[in-house]
C-alpha cells in the first residue's frame, strides 16, 4: 500500500511503538530510529486498513518528505473526456445485460441520472454498515500482525468480533502495552462506528 493512500499510520519496532501520525512524521520518526538502531526492522500499519505500509527512506530528510508528498499517478487527475469535468462527472464504461439497459432507459432522466441515484441511496442505506465492517477487518489485520504470536490472540479476536468488550480487555491485559494499546484504540474505533446506516 502506498502511503499516500494513508492520512494516519502506525510505526512498531517488534512490540514496541516508534511513532504514531502522519505519514510524513512516522516515516521521519522510522528514519531516526534506523539511524540509532541500524538491525532494526520496522513495521508500519496504516491505522485504517491495518495493512502494512511501505516509505522509501534513503536519500535526505527533504528526499523522503518529497517521495511522501508525490501523488501516485492513478490518482492524477483523469483526461477530460466526455462527461461534465467541471462537475466532477467523469465517463466510464458499465457493462450491464439488456434487461438493465432497457429498465434504466424507462426511468425519468435517463441511465446516468438513475445510476447516480441508486449509488447514492446504497451509499446512505450502507454507509456505516460498511465502515464498520472496514474498521473491524482493520483492527483484524493489524492484531494477527502485531499480535498473532501472543498468548490469548484467537480469544481475543473471537472476543472482538462477539462484542464482548470486557472479554476483549481481559485478554489483551497480558499483551505489551504498545500492542495493547493501539489494538484496543483500533477496536474502540470499530466498536464506536454505528452498526447501521440510520
Amino acid at each position: 500500500m502506498k502511503p499516500a493512500d494513508s492520512t494516519r499510520c502506525t510505526a512498531f519496532d517488534g512490540h514496541r511503538r516508534i511513532a504514531s501520525g502522519p505519514p510524513e512524521k512516522v516515516a521521519l520518526a522510522v528514519r531516526a530510529h534506523l539511524a540509532q538502531h541500524r538491525a532494526s526492522t520496522p513495521l508500519v500499519l496504516d491505522d485504517a486498513s491495518g495493512q502494512a505500509l511501505e516509505f522509501d527512506l534513503r536519500g535526505s530528510v527533504d528526499d523522503v518528505r518529497a517521495r511522501l508528498r508525490f501523488v501516485a499517478p492513478d490518482a492524477a487527475p483523469a483526461p477530460r473526456g466526455p462527461g461534465r469535468p467541471k462537475l466532477g462527472v467523469v465517463a466510464k464504461e458499465v457493462t450491464l445485460l439488456p434487461r438493465h439497459w432497457d429498465w434504466l432507459s424507462r426511468q425519468p432522466g435517463g441511465a446516468s441520472v438513475t445510476l447516480r441515484r441508486l449509488v447514492e441511496d446504497a451509499r446512505r442505506a450502507g454507509g456505516a454498515r460498511e465502515q464498520a465492517r472496514q474498521a473491524g477487518e482493520a483492527l483484524d489485520r493489524a492484531m494477527r500482525t502485531l499480535a498473532g504470536d501472543l498468548p490469548g490472540y484467537e480469544d481475543a479476536s473471537r472476543a472482538f468480533w462477539r462484542g464482548e468488550k470486557p472479554a476483549f480487555e481481559r485478554l489483551t491485559k497480558p499483551w505489551p502495552a504498545d500492542v495493547r494499546n493501539y489494538v484496543r484504540r483500533l477496536a474502540k474505533l470499530a466498536w464506536s462506528t454505528p452498526a447501521s446506516g440510520d
